[in-house]
């Protein structure tokens, strides 16, 4: 996954909700009786007061949890590779025990069949 082109979108994103959510806070503020709908474009007056400071420290913030995402899911693949390695280990000794009930149960039934009856327990 090519880390700078996701960051990218999801610090963007994030930076126009910051001002997209400070500028319905002001217009709150200004007036409580106004209840139309928020707007879809966020133009340079609904961001008046919002300090580009604010905008980066979000920025950083979000960039910062998206790297924590990005090792942890790390983490997490690497312990499902590990899991099935262990499964294949398993799957392989499951294998290797089917064979030999296989070989035992073929020499069963030889002798069953040569004697007539099962052969003493050994």
């Amino acid at each position: 996954m090519p880390r700078g082109k996701t960051t990218g979108k999801a610090l963007g994103k994030s930076a126009r909700q910051l001002l997209f959510s400070e500028a319905l806070r002001q217009k709150k503020h200004s007036s409580t009786a106004d209840s139309s709908p928020p707007p879809h474009a966020i133009t340079s007056e609904d961001t008046q007061g919002v300090s580009m400071d604010r905008i980066l420290q979000e920025r950083s913030a979000v960039g910062r949890k998206l790297e924590g995402m990005d090792n942890a899911i790390a983490a997490l693949t690497a312990e499902t590779r590990s899991i099935r390695l262990e499964i294949a280990g398993f799957q392989s000794q499951i294998s290797g025990l089917d064979h030999r009930v296989a070989v035992v149960e073929s020499q069963v039934a030889l002798q069953t069949d040569r004697s007539g009856t099962l052969p003493p327990p050994q």
